[in-house]
This record gives structure tokens, sequence and C-alpha cells, in this order.
């Protein structure tokens, strides 16, 4: 049998062309994307493809949009034997951490892939990427996937998708995973870093698209006031905080600051602790500006990124758990987003 591959459209750069009007880029069909790519007709492969309609901009991506993701490769799962996401770049991380918790016992590749420059273009860099994001998904050893995970395919490089965080605006390496190893480089062959990758757990695959989003991002600054950090902290049904700290998990140690902190925890908040550097980890208890928080149970994400910190929190919400197992859960790694 030829291996299937299924393609996800959901908008993006990737799928873009120039509105002669006013020079501006609008979302074009999925066989715009077949033309422009001539070379997909030359894999040995049965490629499928999906399209959103209408398709999104990623900048206007929102959790249903994840779940209506995680549901087609449900519905898909037996007849396809890897699937690529086609994805706007800026919040490409956002989907691909927030499918890394909700797909469940992968056993088939799922790689998410756009481009800084639509396809149609000469420079385009979106042409290699979907080719080499089928080239992963359709890749099989001895009958197993050799990457049965959720993953981000760019410029050469593939990343496990809740390490990665968009670092460039300008040019085509845009992703980057700082807190871990690159699940493959490509180059004339497609080197896999296999101590790298998840290995498939063996279970029957299912997904869980409970989702709850009472969440929000405290980013700490100097010169932060009470009025700004009561403000996000006494939102009403806001059940959880992630706050980006400086360095190694560091906070201002203010009375008022230590204060509006631990009673927000003392009412029942969650309180999620990132640290704003994108490479390194929170170490809570390592400097004394972060001594109070580690005492009044702030909960330390280590190296997690902003983007897989905000997802993990919207999915353990979603599953009705009590505090103390969400603060658990928080405090490990579910799906390799984390080291301690």
């Amino acid at each position: 049998m030829k291996t299937s591959i299924l393609i996800i459209y959901t908008g993006g750069t990737i799928g873009m062309v120039k509105d002669p009007a006013n020079g501006s880029l609008k979302p074009f069909d999925f066989d715009h994307i077949l033309k422009q790519v001539p070379e997909l007709k030359k894999f040995g492969f049965e490629l499928s493809s999906i399209a959103f309609d209408p398709l999104i901009d990623s900048s206007n991506l929102n959790p249903d949009v994840w779940i209506k993701i995680a549901n087609l490769i449900k519905e898909n799962y037996e007849k396809y034997d890897g699937f690529v996401v086609l994805h706007g770049t800026d919040t490409m991380s956002y989907t691909a951490s927030a499918l890394s918790f909700m797909l469940d016992n992968l056993d088939k590749p799922v790689v998410l892939t756009g481009s800084q420059l639509p396809i149609g273009m000469i420079r385009t860099d979106g042409k290699e990427n979907l080719i080499t994001a089928i080239e992963v998904a359709a890749d099989y050893k001895d009958g197993k996937a050799i990457v049965p995970e959720v993953c981000v395919l760019f410029e050469n490089q593939l990343f496990r998708g809740n390490r990665t965080t968009k670092h460039n605006a300008e040019y085509f390496n845009a992703f980057h995973s700082y807190n871990y190893p690159n699940l493959a480089k490509v180059g004339i062959h497609i080197h896999y870093n296999e101590s790298s990758i998840q290995k498939a757990t063996g279970k029957e695959f299912t997904i869980n698209t409970d989702l709850d989003t009472n969440i929000a991002i405290l980013k700490i600054f100097p010169g932060i006031n009470k009025r700004t950090v009561d403000a996000i902290l006494n939102i009403e049904g806001l059940r959880a905080v992630v706050i980006e700290t400086y360095g190694a998990g560091n906070a201002p140690t203010d009375a008022w600051f230590v204060n509006s902190i631990k009673q927000a925890i003392d009412n029942g908040l969650i309180v999620y602790n990132v640290t704003q550097c994108p490479s390194g980890s929170v170490d809570m208890g390592l400097y004394e500006t972060s001594v109070e928080l580690l005492k009044m149970g702030v909960i330390s994400g280590y190296d997690i990124t902003t983007e897989a910190a905000i997802t993990k929190l919207m999915f353990l919400l979603g599953q009705q758990l009590d505090s103390d197992k969400i603060k658990f859960f928080l405090n490990k790694s579910i799906k390799g987003e984390l080291c301690q």
C-alpha cells in the first residue's frame, strides 16, 4: 500500500497572494498551492487535503481552531500514515503546543509548517517547508513512524512543537527551540536525533478537547504598579495566571507585590512562573527575589515556553481536576514540554 498523508490547510502566509487593488496579502485556496508546487506530484504517496472554509489568518486563531484540527486528525487517523498542518507562523507555536496536549498516544507524525513568504513568490520558503514536512510525516522505519509526535518543520529544522517559539519576523529561520535539541536537521538527508524524539506508547490514540481559557499573562517590568497587578489578578472568573518573571524566576519583593500575589493564591488562583528569557530555566529560591514566590506557592514552570505554559494551563483546567492535581501536573512534564 502507498503511504498516505493528509494535509490540513488552515490558512497563513504560505497560501496567500497579493491583492492587486492594495498590495496586501489575502488567503487563496489549496488548489493554488498545488499548482505552485508541482513537485508534490512526484511523491510516491497518496496526498489528500482538507482546507478550512473560511481560511484563517493565524492572528485570528482561537482554541476552537485547535479543537477543529484535533477532531479532523481523530476522524481521519486510521486512514492516513501522517498529517501535515499548514498554518500561519504568528501563532504556530501555540497551536503546536495545544495539539501536543490534546492528542494522546500519538503513533503517527503531526507536522506543522508554513512560510514567511507566500508560496507563489519566487524566493518563497514555502515550497521547501511543505515538501520536507510531507517527507517527515511519511518517514517510517521498521513499520513505525520515526517522529510520532507533534512537531514544527521550518527552514531545514524539525522541532518538538511544544518547545518552539517564533523568534524572528524577518528571516526564514523564524522558529527556534531554545531549551530542547532539534528533532532533526535537514540537508541532503534528513538527520534525525532519535534520542530526543518521543517514543509511541503503544496505547490507543485518543483526543481530549476540553479547554478552559480563563487564564491571563502578567509580565513583570520595572515600574509595574499595584493597580495593574491587581487589575489582572482580580479578573472575574480568572482561574490561573502565567507570571513572566526576570531571569531565573525573579520578581519584585515590594510588600504590595508580594501581598497581591499571596492574596490571589489564597483565593484559589494558580500562579505559574515562566522566565522572560528565551533560554534557561526558572529556579525559584536561587536568588532572594524568588524566595517569596516559592514560599507562597507559586509553581515553577522550569524551562517551559510561554506558549506551552498557556496551552498546558488551558488543557489541565479543562480536565476538571482539583487544584492540587493541576499544580502537580504543572510541575511535571506530561508531553515533553519541560525539563526539571
